[in-house]
């Protein structure tokens, strides 16, 4: 009921869903047509040394849950949150979901590197989304607001195409 609330009836393209429950807390969101599921995969968060760096079967969690994750979507109904602040990482997520979008937050005001995001996280089809949020939206607080908001998006724009 979740996934029809929020994919038909509100006609959202898209929701973030955590995978920890397993599979039938995910399949639901993966049976509306044309819609997306973001599945977390390795958050930007300090919390994510908590769970998702845990070894299971001598790798991260966070592997794991890509590896069985590819059991239940596809590369055209789910992509992956994968945190910024982890760039490290995205070489190793791409040998086991190469063609698959990542939703990167935390480039910006959390710490992570734009270069090192496309360093490691590019495809041939480029493959990810880049979330700069805070640094667009707390880019002013004075009346100037929309104007160092455009100026700070054009930036971050202007930086990433140095790497496609």
């Amino acid at each position: 009921m979740y996934a029809k609330a929020f994919l038909d009836t509100l006609n959202f393209d898209s929701i973030t869903v955590a995978p920890y429950m397993g599979s039938d807390s995910v399949k639901p969101f993966l049976t509306i047509p044309n819609k997306w599921v973001i599945l977390l995969a390795l958050t930007s968060n300090e919390g994510a040394f908590d769970f998702q760096f845990l070894k299971s079967n001598e790798k991260p969690l966070f592997e794991s849950v890509l590896e069985k994750s590819k059991e239940w979507g596809n590369e055209n109904n789910m992509m992956y949150v994968v945190g910024a602040t982890k760039a490290e990482s995205l070489a190793d997520i791409r040998t086991i979901i190469p063609n698959s979008f990542l939703l990167v937050p935390g480039v910006g005001a959390q710490g992570g590197s734009l270069e090192e995001v496309c360093k490691y996280g590019l495809n041939k089809d480029c493959g990810l989304l880049i979330n700069s949020s805070r640094a667009i939206l707390y880019a002013s607080s004075g009346e100037d607001f929309a104007t160092k908001a455009k100026e700070e998006a054009m930036k971050v724009h202007s930086d990433m195409l140095k790497f496609v």
